[in-house]
């Protein structure tokens, strides 16, 4: 299927999370005996240059990197809606569920921190890293304007994502018009610029533990032990979304897909239990079929749906990506006005569709890096939250699994009627 097509494509990259958690983990607790100290200053003058190179090497991956996958997803995904009329249900449920994702975390994730704000000394800290300042916020008529770029050069030199992505997504569009050659031709060049361009970010995330170290020295050294209180502060409201997202799967199983919900509960927690180990939709697999299986589902309509689900479908990416920029725009003093929170609902969509094969760090680097870019929210701090991904990742493959099943079991249902 598309999932095992593109697999073949793309370059296995392994990115050393655990390492980086460990290299964030020494770096809040050197800064922390640091503080204060006759040796701050010199060692400080040490990691801070060490800190910002490698944030730049991660920023500028991330403009390529988005291209190449934004193209490689849109084709992917028209061919999917060309495979008949199942698939194009198929897909309107899958872009339904994203978009309501994306409306969730840009209507809760706001509340929430107003509810529980970020911890005053620990935002300082963490959203001044690097130099990062609150990004213009634009009017209605000069958002408009954007939209379509004079020069998509400059466009790409200045990092501007909406009109980037505007381009790439009309480009892409018209290159499933074209004959099958130059059709193939370009999808090629594009998957590889992905592969390459995955290659390239998985170098500079194999030296993640010692640029978050250095990194986290710093914010350690400035704000104390307030910093971990910060992130696990942002732990707690990321994986909030994410956990919506997995009772909305249930709540889909019920009302859409008629499921009993002690009769879908037991028959996903198999592969709830392979997705929490593995933390790849992937992986889980050969266990969401046999999910289905335990439901009675037509086998046809599994083998059909679930491949494409994990080929083009990350149900808590939209929710989860946005809810990271929101917070790291808390952390940076960055307004956000209803107009920027509407332009990451729509980038939040957008992004989805090129990163869900993708291992969850180098995701989470593709997704929440243009959402930022687009809504002016300065990505620096995200070069810390990075580090902490391995744990809300378990929250997001296991809801991704969780809805999966349940999308399946609707798609299912509504063919049988």
């Amino acid at each position: 299927m598309a999932e095992e097509k593109r697999a073949a494509t793309m370059p296995e990259i392994r990115v050393p999370a655990r390492l980086t958690f460990a290299g964030l983990a020494a770096g809040l607790i050197a800064g922390i005996v640091l503080r204060g100290s006759t040796v701050e200053a010199a060692v400080l003058g040490v990691a801070q240059p060490i800190g910002t190179l490698w944030l730049r090497a991660l920023q500028m991956t991330i403009v390529p990197l988005v291209v190449g996958l934004l193209v490689t997803g849109i084709v992917q995904t028209v061919a999917a809606a060309q495979a008949g009329a199942l698939a194009r249900r198929t897909l309107g449920l899958f872009v339904a569920i994203l978009g309501g994702g994306a409306l969730l975390a840009a209507l809760a994730m706001p509340l929430l921190l107003r509810v529980g704000p970020i911890p005053a000394e620990a935002a300082g800290a963490l959203g001044g890293m690097a130099g990062a300042e609150p990004g213009t916020v634009p009017g209605l008529a000069d958002f408009l304007a954007s939209l379509i770029p004079a020069n998509i050069v400059e466009a790409a030199a200045g990092s501007a994502m909406v009109p980037l992505i505007v381009f790439f997504s009309l480009f892409a569009l018209a290159t499933t018009r074209l004959d099958e050659a130059p059709r193939r031709q370009l999808a090629l060049l594009f998957e590889g610029l992905a592969s390459a361009m995955m290659v390239v970010i998985g170098w500079v995330l194999a030296l993640a533990p010692i640029g978050v170290f250095a990194l986290a020295l710093g914010v350690a050294a400035s704000s104390g032990a307030a910093a971990i209180g910060a992130l696990a502060h942002y732990i707690a409201l990321v994986a909030a979304m994410g956990l919506v997202v997995m009772v909305a799967g249930y709540v889909l199983a019920v009302v859409a897909a008629r499921q009993r919900p002690g009769a879908f509960a037991r028959a996903v927690l198999p592969a709830q239990a392979v997705a929490f180990s593995t933390q790849s939709s992937l992986a889980s697999l050969p266990a969401m079929l046999a999910s289905c299986r335990a439901l009675g589902l037509r086998e046809t309509t599994a083998d059909f749906v679930l491949p494409l689900a994990v080929a083009l479908f990350r149900a808590t990416s939209p929710a989860m990506n946005l809810a990271v920029v929101i917070y790291a725009a808390g952390l940076t003093g960055t307004e956000l006005t209803p107009l920027t929170l509407a332009i990451g609902v729509g980038v939040a969509l957008l992004t989805t569709l090129g990163s869900v094969s993708l291992p969850g760090t180098i995701s989470f680097v593709a997704s929440t890096g243009p959402i930022a870019l687009a809504m002016g929210v300065p990505i620096e701090p995200l070069a810390l939250l990075v580090a902490v991904e391995m744990l809300p990742d378990i929250v997001r493959t296991v809801g991704n699994v969780t809805m999966n099943v349940a999308v399946t079991a609707t798609v299912d249902r509504r063919e049988t009627r």
